[in-house]
């Protein structure tokens, strides 16, 4: 507790052009020092420089573009950083008198009093950030081509043109026959756009391929229907170890498909799922989750989810969607970290046993 109590605790508020530092004394007698640097390559060497001693500051920031490298230098120079999840730091962005520097200044006073109050998250490995770049790339591309092809149906939807049976990879090439001619000049760019997406869609999907090959757990994964190796290679890329995690559902709360709570005394509302995590994977779970329930072969999985549809409403089916992706996680999961195969009907196999 000592050695705590002898360090300083540096805030940082980083924006792309400059780096607010505040640095809070170890007692609380002191003000505190504020400083502004540029955010450049060089600023965190200097800053380092500066240090009479690594061990003698204890670096606080939030979640951004630049925590990842930011935070990986400060460990290579052997200082204690913490990334505070920004999603969760309310008592930084909730302010009235929001600031740079106030920002600075509440990060270093919540990591110096409570580190769960700061709560503070680990970034993966350089490797694996690497990796998961091929994943973002793509999905950039499919939505940039989901935007081009959803012009060109609602233009010819209004003209009676159904497009309906068309898939995204025969788009470009179908698409064209059904274009009235006085249409085509001006649609042409827009059909030309959409070709040239889905063969670098096609191309990353080939490098995905071979990541998988680098990632042997994702072949385990890609046995369940809905799950290819885009799923299962987001999914290893974002979980990294399973051990990390006590339990299933622990997973599932951490990809952000698990009900938010707010209950007061006697009232306990029914509220949304969360959306915590990994914005992409919890996509693709409910990418694979509609999958299962409209195409794939019966399973528990499917049947799961038609219980939840049957039980009626508007929304009903959504509902089960999303609760069908919180169990395909769960189970994806589970056969990683025992290293399981898929048994499409687990449960009636094991009250057999």
């Amino acid at each position: 507790m000592s050695n705590v109590a002898q360090k300083w605790y540096v805030g940082m508020d980083v924006s792309e052009k400059k780096i607010d530092f505040f640095f809070l004394p170890p007692d609380d007698e002191g003000e505190g020092i504020h400083k502004i640097m540029p955010n450049k390559p060089d600023t965190l060497c200097e800053f380092c420089d500066t240090l009479p001693d690594p061990d003698s500051v204890v670096i606080a920031m939030e979640t951004g573009t630049h925590s990842p490298w930011m935070s990986e230098y400060f460990e290579r120079r052997g200082i204690k950083c913490y990334v505070g999840n920004a999603r969760k730091l309310a008592a930084v962005w909730s302010s009235v008198q929001k600031s740079d520097r106030k920002d600075a200044e509440m990060l270093a006073r919540l990591a110096r009093a409570d580190l769960k109050l700061f709560c503070p998250i680990k970034h993966a490995n350089r490797e694996f950030r690497i990796d998961a770049v091929t994943l973002k790339m793509r999905h950039r591309l499919v939505l940039c081509r989901t935007t081009l092809t959803n012009c060109i149906r609602g233009n010819l939807r209004s003209f009676g043109i159904d497009t309906s049976g068309l898939t995204p990879e025969n788009f470009s090439t179908e698409v064209a026959k059904l274009i009235p001619s006085e249409m085509f000049l001006a649609m042409e760019g827009v059909l030309v756009q959409i070709k040239m997406l889905t063969q670098q869609i096609k191309s990353y999907d080939r490098q995905i391929n071979k990541l998988c090959k680098k990632y042997e757990q994702t072949k385990r994964l890609q046995q369940i229907p809905g799950v290819g190796p885009v799923i299962a290679l987001a999914f290893v890329l974002t979980i990294i170890d399973p051990e990390r995690f006590g339990s299933a559902g622990r997973v599932a709360s951490y990809t952000g498909l698990v009900p938010k709570r707010d209950q007061s005394g006697d009232v306990d509302k029914q509220l949304g799922i969360t959306k915590a995590g990994n914005k992409l994977l919890r996509q693709l779970l409910l990418q694979g989750a509609n999958y299962i329930i409209s195409r794939a072969p019966d399973c528990e999985l499917r049947q799961f989810a038609e219980r939840l549809a049957e039980r009626g409403g508007k929304i009903a089916r959504r509902k089960a969607k999303v609760a069908l992706a919180r169990k395909l996680c769960e189970t994806m999961y589970s056969m990683w970290k025992n290293e399981t195969d898929y048994n499409p009907f687990y449960k009636a196999a094991k009250k057999c046993v």
